[in-house]
């Protein structure tokens, strides 16, 4: 059977389902906030408004974007340019140019604003705050990139980002933009200061970190801070023949009280070399032969051992005055935060969207962190509100998946008595769940009534 070929004058989007962000937005007052937060101005009456430049950027990454370029896929739509208001869309370049005219100080005074409108949009407090720091392999000459740690490409140049989470509510809190021979706990005492005060003055009850972050220094100064924290600390040779000296292990119970096959944990006090005075440390070693995929780190100083050798081990270091059990499990939360920061990288693209200018990139970083929370308040707020068999309450569905679940819905638009009508091509078994998206993104409360995974006494 034959088909022939013919054109239609009718705008039509693939992109219908990104009503349902926009309406969120206004509900939320995102164009406001951008207005409020300082973004560097045009210097022409005829550039584009710079809340249109970021907003046209946020949603080329939401549709796929990891390009500057693929931008103008999304410029080219007519039904998105309605659907957000714009006389007309900007191509890629001008995106580009708003992000090359920040500085240091206007990158801080920016997302300083933007991150604090966010968190102060939620009701929560007794946030547990994970620490993490991540590579960006980088291909040109980028300012800041330079050769460091780099699994993945050894010896190629790259950036280094800190970044801190919220695993209550799946949010970025931070992201500072460091050269690629930095150490992860390089001035993480000053990105610390930073992320409280992007907070909003939220209550935190729990940092958690990994060995990277075990630095004396940074473990003095959480003694001073007002909550608690879990830090693993690295394998040195004084903290290796502690663990192996140390006496009182015995096997991680279930949640039925039965053994866990091949898990052993232990708690002592500790006191390294450097540290002015001991801690709790909580020990875990993990049978090699036991365990699929078994954690931690063989020792070094004893891999000759017959029967050291057959455990790996980490240790946690804490001020939480809790058994090893629960300290084990309330850390084992912290690897969340590794599947933000893939899903950053292959869904948002964090990595990709790199500048020459240092702090161009680290703005270009930041706006697309900004998407991210964006993202993770509808799917964890508004889709949470509605059930069916697109979007579960208990799942949380990737950008990536949303894009063909929600956002990739052909429409087009059409004017009746003066009222413009968005009309989404739809099955019609889904399209009173579409409608009550539609609703509730316009409608639902705020702040949003989040749960924290736990509550700890800051006392």
């Amino acid at each position: 059977m034959g088909f022939e070929l013919r054109f239609s004058d009718k705008e039509i989007t693939a992109w219908g389902g990104m009503s349902i962000m926009k309406r969120m937005l206004d509900h939320l007052g995102f164009e406001s906030a951008l207005k409020e937060a300082g973004l560097p101005q045009p210097g022409s009456n005829r550039g584009y408004r710079p809340e249109q430049l970021i907003t046209q950027f946020l949603l080329s990454v939401w549709c796929g974007a990891n390009r500057f370029e693929h931008g103008e896929v999304t410029r080219h739509d007519p039904v998105l340019k309605r659907l957000f208001g714009f006389k007309r869309m900007a191509n890629f370049k001008a995106v580009m140019r708003l992000f090359n005219k920040f500085t240091q100080a206007s990158n801080e005074a920016v997302m300083d604003s933007l991150y604090r409108w966010l968190f102060g949009q939620l009701s929560i407090n007794g946030l547990t705050l994970d620490l993490d720091s991540t590579v960006m392999t980088r291909y040109g000459a980028q300012e800041g990139a330079a050769r460091g740690y780099n699994p993945a490409k050894r010896g190629r140049a790259s950036h280094h980002p800190l970044m801190a989470f919220v695993a209550d509510t799946r949010m970025i809190a931070n992201c500072w933009l460091r050269p690629g021979n930095s150490s992860s706990a390089n001035n993480v005492q000053a990105f610390l200061a930073n992320t409280l005060h992007r907070l909003g003055g939220k209550h935190v009850s729990l940092l958690r970190a990994d060995s990277g972050f075990s630095d004396s220094a940074f473990l003095d100064h959480l003694d001073q801070q007002p909550f608690h924290y879990i830090i693993a600390l690295r394998q040195n040779q004084p903290l290796q023949r502690a663990l192996v000296d140390v006496s009182g292990w015995w096997a991680l119970l279930d949640e039925h009280g039965k053994p866990v096959e091949g898990i052993e944990l232990t708690r002592f006090t500790y006191q390294a070399p450097a540290w002015e005075k001991p801690r709790w440390v909580v020990g875990i070693r993990q049978h090699i032969e036991r365990r699929i995929s078994p954690k931690g780190k063989s020792l070094s100083l004893f891999a000759d051992d017959p029967v050291v050798g057959k455990y790996r081990f980490s240790a946690l270091t804490t001020d939480l005055n809790l058994s090893a059990e629960i300290i084990w499990r309330i850390y084992r939360g912290r690897a969340d935060c590794e599947n933000r920061i893939k899903e950053l990288k292959y869904d948002f693209a964090a990595d990709s969207f790199n500048m020459k200018n240092f702090w161009a990139t680290e703005a270009t970083l930041n706006t697309v962190m900004l998407g991210f929370n964006l993202m993770s308040l509808l799917r964890q707020v508004l889709l949470k509100t509605q059930t069916g068999k697109h979007v579960s309450s208990e799942v949380q569905h990737t950008l990536k998946t949303l894009r063909y679940k929600l956002f990739a819905k052909a429409a087009y638009i059409t004017t009746e008595s003066r009222k413009s009508i968005l009309n989404l091509a739809m099955a019609m078994q889904h399209r009173t769940w579409m409608q009550g998206l539609w609703d509730a993104a316009n409608s639902f409360d705020l702040p949003a009534k989040f749960s924290p995974i736990h509550s700890l006494d800051s006392g």
